[in-house]
């Protein structure tokens, strides 16, 4: 993953009989980690002290949740967030890509769109606006923001800086993305990093949704 289009397959493949986990490394202070799982495999319940969010990204499997073990399906493209304290196991009998996020700020602010315990698929959440660029912030603190964005034709984002490392995962449509000189094709399903202070821009080939991960650190 060195700036360029990837999939969580390519950064995190799965393996036969095998659970794996790799940092994202987009921050100390807020924990991201891609996680695999091979068919018939599972993670045992364990519980944080913190609100954690779950981003289903491929294949398919179960979110193991409280002491009375709900079994909760997680889909690509959905999210799930899981309140403090809660016990939280994962499994899959044909094979799962997930993303994790420890939100470990103790003050943040969560969209109240989110109901805890259940899944949402992400670009249902936004809308479309005529001649303009749609913005929902679902989770922030002062050190990350996790937002969705929409994109009627014709818009885009000119090149610009953010002041922290980031993940755009395209949700819908397909937009160039434009990073320190170079453009790259995004689809929906693909994922794009920004390093701090990248220079980058988004240029949407029609109608197009993404969600943004930003850590400020």
């Amino acid at each position: 993953m060195s700036n360029q289009p990837f999939t969580l397959s390519q950064v995190r493949p799965i393996r036969e009989a095998m659970t794996v986990s790799r940092p994202a490394h987009l921050g100390q202070e807020v924990p991201v980690t891609w996680f695999s799982l091979g068919a018939g495999t599972s993670i045992t319940p364990e519980s944080y002290d913190c609100t954690t969010l779950y981003l289903g990204g491929e294949g398919s499997g179960t979110f193991v949740l409280g002491n009375d073990g709900r079994a909760v399906a997680v889909c690509p493209g959905q999210l799930l967030a899981v309140p403090p304290k809660t016990l939280c196991g994962t499994r899959t009998d044909t094979g799962m890509i997930y993303t994790e996020i420890i939100l470990k700020k103790e003050t943040f602010t969560m969209n109240s769109i989110l109901k805890a315990g259940q899944p949402t698929a992400l670009k249902d959440l936004i809308s479309y606006e005529e001649g303009s660029i749609a913005n929902l912030d679902l989770v922030h603190a002062d050190n990350m923001k996790f937002v969705l964005m929409a994109f009627d034709e014709g818009t885009g984002l000119t090149p610009h800086r953010a002041p922290g490392n980031a993940i755009l995962t395209a949700l819908e449509g397909k937009a160039i993305i434009g990073y320190e000189g170079k453009d790259y094709e995004l689809n929906a399903g693909e994922s794009f990093r920004f390093d701090k202070n990248g220079l980058h821009s988004v240029t949407p080939q029609g109608k197009f949704k993404m969600s943004l991960l930003l850590v400020i650190e």
